[in-house]
């Protein structure tokens, strides 16, 4: 290859690599909410298997809390829920980078002369 690649192709290139930063920050964001909502899909679980009048103590900072099942329980479905919200925007923000990432990656093709296999 060259060593003076066209100012074109050099933005292009560009474009590619930061458009593959993009998709590996997205699923490095998608794999920690998937973790949290795995985590409070098992507590959920969890709470359900117990006694209404059984006491629950939450997290909160560094401290353990009394609160009541039926309250956390409500607390987890809401977390859960803005979970699986976030996980769906995060799939579609991934879908959108790996799309822009292959057109980039064959107008690229087609700058510098490489046939595209289909």
């Amino acid at each position: 290859m060259s060593q003076e690649l066209p100012p074109q192709i050099k933005n292009q290139l560009a474009q590619l690599q930061q458009i593959q930063q993009q998709a590996q920050a997205i699923q490095v964001q998608k794999n920690q909410v998937e973790i949290t909502l795995k985590e409070t899909e098992l507590a959920l679980e969890e709470l359900e298997k117990l006694e209404p009048d059984v006491a629950v103590y939450r997290a909160i900072g560094d401290l353990l809390i009394k609160t009541e099942r039926d309250k956390t329980k409500d607390i987890l479905k809401e977390k859960k829920d803005t979970l699986d919200l976030r996980l769906q925007t995060l799939a579609r923000q991934e879908e959108r980078a790996q799309k822009r990432f292959q057109q980039l990656q064959e107008q690229l093709k087609q700058a510098i002369g490489t046939p595209t296999a289909q």
